[in-house]
């Protein structure tokens, strides 16, 4: 990808080759495009500037630049589709994650100033805003995770025919659009440029952030305060060394139990609060030795069955007299019959007794 060259003049902005992420570009390394100098003015500033227009592939619809290339730079974005460069993302959600605020003015004048102002500054410094992350490592790791690890190109198919839905559509074979009945949620169709680029407002960015607030409801603090565990996922080589220094910060820790199987480990503080504080700080993802990782609270121990009849008795016969012991996985009754006037006939017969010998002389 080329950075583009931005012409002297503050009200144009002239460029050489367009700023494209890969999926907008197509798969065709041999793509052609048409060029118009100051051939539309930019959804965002309303200056004029460079047009490129080409076919990204073979049954496709044909794309053209939206905004200019000024733009484009100062939020890191797609010139076509507005989406983040790195990982494919919408600007609201790189945002949200990275804590990045909106500097462009809305104002018509404001804004003509301050992208007059960032136009020498890319000119002389190059690029002036840091997109990487690094201040907010767990909200990159994140990122990384909701971004598609392919190119989408389904992106680029034709868009559905408006008189084929009405069944009103003549052409045939020969429409340029797609002939399928749409599908999905229809607020996802109400999106603008304007909107997309601000970051505000975005169906879509909105859709996957509310799935991410979902995701990280299971660290949501059980409400059995007996449970005092995390559940770490997504291990890849760390060491129980790393998981003590990591959240012995957040309070003191009992255990640390790795099961190198699974991939996995559990986390055992002494203290409730000590839990708690590890799983607020992992809000929007954990970052253990610069490697991500997965928490979710442990399950509590399961109890073992219990019988219905002794539920019922509460472990004793209808005349009173003891019917079953406590083991370590419940009540065990007695088998029917198996007491006679109170005591059992056979030593065998009785569960309390310690093997075959009898408990009486």
């Amino acid at each position: 990808m080329a950075d583009a060259t931005l012409s002297n003049h503050n009200d144009t902005d002239e460029v050489e080759f367009p700023i494209l992420c890969e999926t907008c570009l197509g798969d065709n390394p041999y793509v052609r495009m048409t060029k118009e100098k100051l051939g539309k003015e930019c959804k965002i500033c309303s200056r004029a500037f460079t047009i490129f227009r080409w076919l990204p592939g073979r049954g496709m619809r044909y794309k053209k630049t939206e905004i200019c290339s000024t733009c484009a730079k100062l939020k890191n974005v797609c010139q076509t589709c507005v989406l983040d460069l790195e990982h494919g993302l919408p600007v609201q959600v790189r945002d949200s994650m990275l804590s990045m605020q909106d500097e462009v003015p809305r104002e018509e004048s404001n804004r003509r100033d301050y992208l007059a102002k960032m136009a020498n500054r890319l000119e002389v410094q190059g690029d002036p805003l840091d997109f990487s992350g690094k201040a907010q490592p767990a909200g990159r790791e994140t990122l990384k995770r909701m971004a598609r690890k392919e190119p989408y190109y389904k992106r680029n198919r034709a868009h559905v025919c408006s008189f084929f839905v009405k069944g009103q559509c003549t052409r045939g074979n020969e429409c340029p659009y797609r002939h399928e009945m749409p599908d999905g949620n229809p607020e996802l169709a109400k999106q603008n440029i304007v909107d997309r680029y601000h970051g505000h407002n975005d169906p879509v960015a909105q859709r996957m952030l509310a799935r991410t607030r979902k995701s990280e409801n299971s660290l949501t603090a059980p409400a059995d305060k007996s449970i005092t565990s995390l559940f770490v996922m997504g291990m890849d080589g760390l060491a129980q060394a790393d998981l003590r220094n990591h959240f012995g910060a957040y309070g003191e820790l009992k255990s640390v139990a790795v099961v190198p199987r699974g991939n996995c480990a559990f986390v055992n503080f002494t203290s409730r609060a000590g839990a708690e504080a590890a799983a607020k700080a992992a809000l929007g993802g954990c970052v253990v030795k610069n490697k991500s990782v997965r928490l979710a609270w442990a399950k509590p121990k399961p109890k073992g069955p219990e019988s219905e009849v002794a539920k019922r008795t509460g472990g004793k016969s209808s005349d009173g007299s003891q019917q079953a012991r406590k083991g370590a996985k419940g009540i065990i009754p007695l088998p029917p019959g198996a007491l006679q006037g109170g005591k059992a006939a056979y030593p065998s017969q009785d569960p309390t007794a310690q093997g075959a010998a009898s408990s009486e002389r």
